[in-house]
């Protein structure tokens, strides 16, 4: 099997045995099994390998065999190195024996089961020994496409994406990686199934979910997940969330017919603001609902329905998220920003408190504000007491704008300002910088931030007195800073703006 004359040592092959079924080896894997000199496989203390039993049929007989036990299966160790140290260990003395055949000319086939280097053992002796020796791997059938297999679902279509999730992982990485996730498939379940399945529910995923005991061995069991027994899952088994492009089977609506309404934060621009909750929550609705330019952020997904409209539509946007869900719609309305911050929350909260809509589920979920967003581009403009003032005067009158903004001023608070001008809102800018005048020095450090996070990002810093209406837009947040608010020239001549911590007594 191996060019001995050339490298003088044996050949190492990781060689992947599938899921279980040994008909599923591959024609590469089965020759190597039948011609190696040495097969290694790993097993518990109880000396059962699954590996081996999948493999025996290709064994040619007279083969040496080398059983790599492990020395323990749970964590509990009284190793001076603890587990990690007590597996780092085993795996130091199974590679020298593997070396040592290696070294007499010998060639190794590990056994792994599913890929050898998909959650595998091998992957422990191919780390330690594939830089000595002359190595090839053979993949196998995973155990992930082993479920979807025996579920007969897609995992993945179109641009959908598929994670692979530890079920290993804390309770709340589960359910914020399993909240982002198009498909996915959770691994190593076992003891640690009640987390993943909270994690699941938490997530608003349960019922989507399958479950998938021994794919293509004996004791096959497949199952809705939210039907199983936390008491009877062994380890080889795993969670699905299968393609929601198209489902083998019309979606199940509520018995009240009664769909819900979730409304979305999805920061200021694209998806590298998209929080995990809200990222979930997109995946998962049947319509978007929200104003064009907003829609637009979000991927497009098959079958997923997109209601666009005009900004200045509220109102009507949101009762048209109401009655869709009222028909077993499941709708996310996409605000950009924060939805509570000058945003779709409240319109849709107002239309929802009418008695006709009361019975709609309605959630909210955040996200990034532009106020937040900005003062990381700037510095730490926030880094004391602050207030949010919005200068339209659409929805309110300009006096109580002014009332707002002086009480600020008055209070030496730092100002976050939204929507200062717009093309038919073109004099509260310079309004509100003469008002601001009258409290603040004309030195005040001002942070005008555009399309942040966008592709026309822009952020300036300029001073109270000099700031320029002009330069100003919708797209355009404005920080203004307090009494205490510093602008520090730091090296390479980048200039950055902080509010202190303490206020002066005096």
């Amino acid at each position: 099997m191996t060019d001995r004359q050339n490298t003088g040592t044996g050949r190492m092959y990781g060689v992947g045995l599938g899921p279980g079924d040994p008909s599923l080896v591959t024609v590469r894997a089965a020759e190597l099994i039948g011609k190696a000199d040495v097969v290694a496989y790993h097993s518990a203390r109880h000396g059962r390998s699954i590996a081996r039993s999948i493999a025996e049929r290709y064994l040619a007989g007279g083969q040496i065999e080398e059983k790599l036990v492990y020395p323990l299966t749970v964590e509990t160790t009284d190793h001076p190195g603890g587990y990690r140290g007590a597996l780092d260990e085993f795996y130091e003395e199974a590679a020298a024996r593997l070396a040592a055949h290696l070294d007499a000319g010998r060639d190794v086939v590990v056994l792994a089961e599913g890929d050898p280097l998909f959650y595998g053992s091998y992957q422990h002796m191919h780390k330690r020994l594939a830089h000595r020796y002359p190595t090839e791997v053979v993949p196998g059938v995973t155990s992930v496409s082993a479920a979807a297999a025996r579920l007969g679902q897609p995992l993945t279509e179109a641009e959908e994406t598929l994670t692979v999730i530890p079920g290993t992982l804390p309770e709340e990485e589960l359910t914020a990686r399993i909240a982002a996730a198009d498909s996915a498939v959770i691994m190593k379940l076992g003891r640690t199934f009640p987390a993943v399945r909270r994690a699941l529910e938490r997530a608003g995923r349960l019922e989507d979910a399958q479950y998938v005991e021994r794919a293509f061995m004996e004791g096959e069991r497949i199952a809705p997940l939210a039907e199983v027994e936390g008491d009877s899952v062994p380890y080889f088994s795993v969670a699905v969330l299968p393609s929601k492009v198209a489902p083998l089977e019309p979606v199940v609506r509520p018995a009240d017919g009664m769909g819900s309404v979730t409304v979305v934060g999805t920061g200021p621009a694209g998806p590298l603001w998209l929080t995990a909750e809200a990222r979930g929550a997109l995946t998962a609705a049947t319509d978007l609902v929200g104003y064009t330019t907003y829609l637009d952020r979000v991927p497009e997904r098959p079958g997923q329905r997109r209601h666009g409209s005009d900004n200045k539509v509220e109102s009507e946007r949101a009762e048209y998220a109401l009655d869709l869900a009222r028909r077993g719609h499941e709708v996310c309305v996409v605000s950009s920003g924060d939805p509570g911050v000058f945003a779709m929350a409240t319109a849709v909260l107002e239309v929802a408190c009418e008695p006709d809509y009361r019975d709609v589920p309605v959630r909210i979920v955040p996200g990034m504000t532009a106020a937040h967003a900005a003062a990381s581009r700037a510095g730490a403009p926030l880094g004391h007491d602050y207030a949010v003032v919005s200068l339209s005067d659409r929805l309110k009158p300009w006096d109580v704008v002014a009332k707002r903004l002086r009480a600020a001023a008055e209070a030496d608070l730092v100002l976050a300002l939204y929507n200062p001008g717009s093309k038919s809102r073109t004099t509260q800018v310079a309004q509100a910088r003469d008002l601001l005048l009258e409290y603040r020095a004309p030195g005040t450090p001002v942070v005008m931030a555009r399309d942040v996070g966008g592709p026309t990002e822009r952020v300036r810093i300029v001073r109270l007195g000099e700031l320029d209406p002009a330069l100003v837009d919708m797209r355009t947040i404005l920080l203004i800073g307090s009494s205490q608010t510093r602008a520090v020239e730091r090296g390479g001549g980048v200039e950055v703006v902080w509010t202190p911590r303490r206020y002066p007594e005096d």
